[in-house]
């Protein structure tokens, strides 16, 4: 008898392990403070509501690719994490299938009727929603008004105007103080925008770079008169800074570092590190770059399902993804941290509710008015982008004197058409 009962506690103890482990599941994102805060305010309402347990593991973006794409090759990433858009095209198993489970599969969880068909087309891959996508994002320029006023300047509304400001801020505030601060990643982006708006086309068309080298000479050179002309800082100023990111560098928070071109769904952790009496404010595109409207939006960022969690988990982490996004409670928690909400019922939540940020709104609405090109999604590829990859090789050599423009240019071609398969 005692040996019977000794088995039934042990059987009772399994199982109610078992149920414990089915009531929960893991979670991950990057962002800012305001991000975590929000996030995590609208995870505990989740579990009130529910019971199911969520364990969370954030952190800010600088090395948070890196840590995700060990994860995701050991198959030791979370039950449901927060993904880049060009994560649903590089993170693959060895015989190419998604590390993301379908999202239709769970379209009797999810209410996919609240987001528009073109949001959901850029997170389907080979017929399958890899990915339930947040916000649409673009890059635009922040100015810190207050550093402009010192110069005795109005903030820029066009590529003169910036090319000005050069001069007089070296002059009036003196020489650690610029308009405009970039890092290699920021200059890819600005590059690109500059071009579209001169030749009006995108970047990459079918797998293959659309710009000649005469045309990508011409960029790269938009990119060093802005160092010559004392609008950006050089890349040894910026590296002996010290931070590992814009936000975080003391010259931004003082005000000596006076504009960025940053996504419009990260203006806030900007906008909250800047020191006490520092005004940011938003910026317009320049129509004096071109003829054409450069720039290109995209998915800002997604809510993907890992496709090895267990059936129970991604059950319950669609169960999540709905709560954040289409539940009025959770879409108010969350309010706009990543950036206006693309969910029809997110959207009028942050509305009604007052929770959605007038800058990330002023933002998202310039941006989805004026861009109009489309985004490779290998222009996101670790292998350019990342802090050892193209495109840090090739601006960092610009302005080390390492590259001549002209070799610039040879390097950044070489390097996209080897991305490309080219």
């Amino acid at each position: 008898m005692k040996k019977f009962v000794a088995l039934l506690l042990s059987v009772m103890l399994v199982m109610t392990s078992v149920a414990a482990l089915a009531d929960s599941i893991t979670f991950s994102w990057w962002g800012g403070d305001a991000r975590h805060e929000a996030t995590q305010a609208a995870v505990a309402a989740f579990t009130a509501k529910t019971g199911i347990e969520v364990e969370t593991t954030y952190a800010a973006w600088s090395g948070w690719e890196d840590k995700m794409s060990q994860a995701f090759a050991a198959n030791a990433a979370q039950d449901m994490n927060q993904v880049n858009w060009n994560w649903l095209y590089s993170m693959v198993n060895t015989d190419g299938s998604s590390k993301f489970a379908d999202i239709n599969n769970y379209a009797d969880i999810i209410d996919l009727s609240q987001f528009n068909e073109n949001a959901l087309a850029q997170c389907t891959v080979d017929g399958k929603l890899l990915a339930v996508p947040v916000s649409m994002t673009g890059r635009i320029f922040y100015w810190n008004a207050t550093t402009f006023a010192a110069a005795g300047l109005e903030t820029p509304k066009s590529y003169a105007d910036l090319l000005n400001a050069g001069a007089v801020f070296q002059e009036k505030l003196g020489d650690d103080y610029y308009p405009l601060v970039l890092g290699t990643y920021d200059k890819m982006i600005l590059m690109v925008y500059y071009l579209e708006s001169v030749y009006g086309k995108d970047w990459v068309v079918d797998g293959t770079l659309n710009y000649t080298k005469d045309e990508i000479v011409a960029g790269i050179q938009f990119i060093q008169d802005l160092e010559d002309k004392h609008v950006i800082p050089t890349s040894e100023t910026l590296i002996g800074d010290g931070a590992d990111s814009l936000d975080k560098n003391t010259k931004w928070m003082e005000g000596k570092y006076a504009g960025i071109l940053e996504w419009d769904s990260s203006a806030t952790k900007f906008r909250a590190a800047l020191n006490e009496g520092q005004e940011m404010v938003v910026g317009d595109y320049f129509e004096d770059f071109g003829d054409y409207h450069g720039g290109f939006t995209k998915v800002s960022l997604a809510f993907a399902i890992t496709d090895t969690a267990t059936d129970a988990a991604k059950t319950n982490a669609a169960q999540l993804i709905q709560y954040l996004l289409n539940d009025e409670e959770g879409a108010a928690l969350m309010n706009s941290q990543r950036g206006v909400p693309l969910s029809t019922i997110g959207f009028k939540v942050t509305e009604e509710t007052g929770t959605m940020d007038e800058m990330v709104a002023e933002a998202n609405t310039k941006v989805m008015a004026w861009c109009t090109n489309a985004l490779d999604p290998q222009f996101e590829a670790a292998a350019l982008k990342n802090s050892d990859g193209v495109y840090a090789d090739v601006f960092d050599g610009l302005s080390y004197g390492d590259y001549s423009v002209e070799e610039a240019a040879d390097t950044l071609i070489s390097g996209i058409n080897s991305v490309l398969g080219k």
